[in-house]
């Protein structure tokens, strides 16, 4: 028998390939159109796909968001009242902190699994089923962590850049990432209809939140090379809990520099004391 997380990978499979062979019928001159008007992009090796991908891009954005995500997701902020959608997005939440707990727990963050797990005893239990976040009222931060996230720390890389229809920018290693999280408790007991409805409340918020940040896309010169570096922007940060390898340089000389710093100010000050006595023994001689 398929478990959930086996007929995941399977149907999302299945649509790839219906909704690529359609495009490929329909709009085989999109992707030479795509392909020319991209050359810059085009080398870049992280996309090996970059044609399909494109033309997945456009189906997202263009009928699938433009259509269906963006009118729900309006019609959705209008009619929800805004403690309601916060009560169901904490709720969704909730669920996700036992597979928080097991990835701070595998990258050496011992005390934010911990967190993690007085996040969804508390939540779950005062909190009314996670719906009321009283662990954050009382000082226990959100330690989220995804599966995808331990295996970059690991040295897995992300392999090649991934646009799924509805599922939007991934790649091989967040999508495995996604689905061993989902085979974690509760997420692995809870029914399909619960499972659905928590999904679908996750991606109206999140594309809720990015309504105000269309005008990026609009105005980008490529609004499908834009969307693929702030998605392996966002992987990096998320890998490195929002500090690159550059920037922990960059920190490094600053320390260095304001220890240097301090120095020339303490040799200074050493001079300027020292030449200070020499004036005062002058005076006292002259002035016995």
């Amino acid at each position: 028998m398929i478990n959930k997380s086996q007929w995941l990978v399977l149907s999302s499979v299945l649509f790839s390939v219906l909704l690529t062979g359609c495009a490929t019928n329909n709009g085989a001159h999109q992707v030479n159109d795509s392909a020319n008007q991209t050359q810059i992009d085009s080398a870049d090796p992280r996309d090996p796909l970059e044609p399909i991908n494109r033309v997945m891009w456009d189906f997202n954005w263009e009928v699938l968001d433009a259509y269906i995500l963006r009118p729900v997701t309006v019609g959705y902020v209008t009619v929800m009242p805004q403690f309601a959608r916060t009560g169901l997005l904490n709720a969704a939440e909730n669920l996700q902190e036992p597979a928080n707990m097991l990835n701070n727990m595998f990258q050496g963050k011992v005390d934010d699994g911990l967190d993690s797990l007085a996040r969804f005893l508390i939540n779950s239990s005062i909190g009314l089923f996670g719906t009321i976040d009283v662990a954050t009222k009382i000082g226990i931060e959100q330690k989220e962590e995804e599966f995808g996230e331990t295996l970059g720390t690991m040295g897995v890389g992300t392999g090649p850049f991934l646009m799924l229809p509805a599922l939007g920018p991934n790649d091989p290693r967040s999508f495995t990432g996604e689905v061993v999280d989902g085979t974690v408790y509760p997420m692995a007991v809870i029914n399909s209809q619960f499972a659905i409805a928590r999904y679908l409340v996750s991606l109206l918020e999140t594309r809720a939140s990015l309504i105000d940040q269309e005008s990026q896309i609009e105005q980008s010169v490529d609004d499908y090379a834009f969307i693929k570096n702030a998605y392996f922007e966002n992987l990096a940060f998320k890998v490195s809990d929002g500090k690159s390898s550059e920037k922990a340089i960059d920190e490094e000389q600053l320390d260095d520099f304001a220890e240097f710093e301090s120095m020339l100010d303490y040799e200074e000050y050493d001079e300027v004391e020292s030449i200070t006595d020499e004036v005062d023994k002058e005076q006292e001689n002259e002035n016995p």
